[in-house]
């Protein structure tokens, strides 16, 4: 079943139409990562601002083992 490309994708394909290096394509790769990561980082700051969580509850959760047992 064929997926249908969103618009992001379409853009990003239409700027590497011609050959990237192989350097080049981790350049690539190392930005995008770095963009998402930002826009993860960016996130999680606006919600802890929002909720009013300090560092200490941070710290806190750090050393808080989340993992349940079925």
């Amino acid at each position: 079943m064929p997926v249908a490309l969103n618009n992001t994708q379409l853009e990003i394909l239409k700027l590497f139409r011609n050959d990237q290096s192989e350097e080049e394509l981790q350049e690539i790769k190392s930005l995008l990562i770095a963009y998402l990561a930002d826009k993860v980082t960016m996130e999680a700051d606006k919600a802890f601002d929002e909720k009013g969580y300090s560092d200490s509850i941070f710290e806190k959760w750090k050393k808080e083992h989340f993992r349940k047992i079925a």
